[in-house]
């Protein structure tokens, strides 16, 4: 009985894979020189699948759940077997696990610089790099073209493979844009989607779903870099005056920061001659309004604009107006008339006049429309 307890220990009861780790692919079950019993529990949790393998042959696929491995669960080993009639003798079998959930955070980037031509920069060399996720979507063609035998398979040794596919198709993916290298980072979701419905089918060819792709930056010359923030800065300044201000700026700080250093006296100099130079434009600005005011220098005429010539009266309005002339309706009159009226006393602020509108005779000094006509006749002479 000891003997046959110790074989029967020796038999494989329970094929299963506890997975501890974030980056495993395929782990295969270390059977050893050990069989599997015939009955044997078989257990493949969530996120996993189970590959039997016999002789180098890919034949049963189980998907989450507990089995009883007999010969109804496993058709296609018993025919590769031949276990036509069923089987109660232990056996021998490679079985592979394969992590069916999803991996992210893998990292990609351009292998070298892709070319793309700018209408402002010219040719300009581009970079790309981001992250992407993938999954194992079927574990047979998985096994069949990636992983081989390989015990145990990490994400680490199909990184290489896959981050190269995808940064060789950005470089197809960025000029196809055909916007300027300044805009491409404001579209890296859109760049993200082309790259992953071009890549998808050369995955799905190795057994892999990929389930995302993002391109985080894209990286551009120093050079260009540089002048981008110089265009910026000048068009944020306006001019080129205000430009060099703004640089002068930055120096000061500079030599601020290294008091004892040779920028520090550069930007004396360079200060001291700018200093100057504005002092000599503002006195020299100053002399010349002095030369050319004519209070100051009568003779100078320089060709100066004259002021226009003084506006006339404004032109009297038309009034249409009856007067009251001893007692008796006169008109109607118009402004030129009624000032000669005023001139010779016939017509004064007390008179009653009448036009059409008014709704009776009113004293000609409180209308507005005499005003002009009253204005025009000077006061009299005052007493000698």
């Amino acid at each position: 009985m000891a003997l046959w307890d110790k074989l029967k220990a020796e038999l494989i009861d329970i094929v299963q894979w506890l997975d501890d780790t974030n980056d495993t692919l395929i782990w295969r079950f270390p059977r050893y020189n050990n069989e599997i019993k015939n009955g044997a529990k078989l257990v493949v949790r969530e996120g996993q699948a189970a590959v039997f393998i016999n002789e180098g042959q890919i034949a049963d696929v189980f998907k989450p759940g507990t089995y009883d491995l007999t010969t109804q669960n496993l058709p296609i080993l018993a025919t590769l077997k031949g276990w036509k009639y069923g089987f109660e003798s232990p056996f021998k079998a490679e079985v592979y696990f394969v992590s069916t959930r999803q991996f992210t955070n893998l990292k990609w980037g351009t292998p070298g610089p892709c070319t793309m031509r700018d209408p402002e920069f010219g040719a300009v060399r581009v970079t790309a790099f981001g992250i992407y996720s993938i999954k194992i979507k079927d574990p047979a063609v998985f096994i069949r073209e990636i992983a081989g035998t390989d015990g145990e398979f990490s994400t680490d040794e199909i990184q290489d493979n896959l981050k190269g596919k995808i940064g060789m198709r950005i470089k197809e993916v960025m000029p196809e844009l055909q916007i300027p290298v300044i805009d491409l980072e404001s579209k890296v979701f859109t760049m993200g989607e082309m790259l992953k419905e071009r890549i998808a089918p050369a995955f799905e060819s190795l057994g892999i779903a990929l389930t995302e792709v993002q391109v985080q930056d894209v990286g551009l010359p120093e050079e260009v870099e540089r002048a981008i923030d110089k265009a910026g800065a000048m068009r944020a300044i306006g001019n080129m005056q205000m430009y060099t201000q703004y640089e002068t700026a930055n120096s000061i700080n500079d030599a601020a920061n290294n008091p004892g250093g040779l920028a520090a006296a550069g930007v004396g100099i360079g200060m001291g001659f700018g200093m100057g130079g504005q002092m000599g434009n503002a006195m020299g600005g100053a002399f010349t309004n002095m030369v050319q005011q004519p209070g100051i220098n009568p003779g100078f005429s320089g060709g100066a604009a004259q002021p226009p010539p003084m506006p006339g009266p404004p032109p009297l309005p038309q009034l249409n107006l009856f007067v009251a002339i001893n007692g008796q309706q006169s008109g109607p009159f118009e402004a030129p008339a009624l000032q000669q009226m005023v001139l010779s006393g016939q017509l004064t602020r007390e008179t009653l006049v009448w036009k059409q509108g008014m709704a009776s005779w009113t004293a000609a000094g409180t209308v507005a429309e005499l005003a002009p006509v009253f204005g025009a006749v000077p006061p009299p002479m005052p007493p000698a």
